[in-house]
């Protein structure tokens, strides 16, 4: 049984209660078509545990496979420097085949973020560290592939689909 080698933190791109009993991770690449698929699954999760799960999304972009997967990742940690993480993910993840640099600045544009500092945050290479130490941290944690999935701390591989992750989910919750 895999488990979370990286612990949650403050750090972490986090929605939901700290004090949740239930903690969903996400190793995930804004390219994958799987991440893709899992981006609504994850929110229907998020409604239906409303108050009793908290929600950690990590990157770990695919680079040989998803060329635009590290520029996505780069520009949602650079809305985060603007506190629009979340908009941002949701955004990417919504438009999945348009992220081209331009479209990622679009996007940006769309959530009323200032352009310039956008701009300046993309090129900080902290950004693309922070993004490399979510990938290192998923590698430790034995992430092989998108999404990878972890509730309390514990990898969960029954697949993404809602049904799955509700069964895992309500399984560690009465555990």
């Amino acid at each position: 049984m895999a488990k979370l080698r990286v612990p949650v933190t403050a750090d972490d791109h986090s929605e939901g209660p700290l004090e949740a009993v239930l903690t969903l991770v996400e190793y995930g690449d804004y390219e994958c078509p799987h991440c893709g698929r899992a981006f609504p699954i994850v929110k229907q999760l998020q409604k239906t545990f409303t108050g009793r799960l908290r929600f950690i999304f990590r990157n770990f972009p695919i680079s040989q496979v998803h060329p635009h997967a590290v520029h996505a990742a780069i520009a949602a940690e650079a809305a985060a420097r603007q506190g629009k993480f979340w908009p941002m993910h949701d955004r990417i993840f919504m438009h999945q085949q348009h992220l081209d640099d331009a479209s990622l600045r679009k996007y940006a544009a769309d959530l009323d973020l200032d352009l310039d500092q956008f701009d300046r945050d993309v090129r900080d290479p902290t950004l693309a560290d922070r993004v490399r130490t979510d990938f290192d941290g998923g590698i430790r944690s034995g992430v092989n592939g998108t999404p990878t999935f972890y509730i309390n701390g514990v990898r969960i591989d029954v697949g993404y689909e809602y049904e799955d992750l509700l069964e895992a989910i309500n399984a560690a919750s009465d555990g």
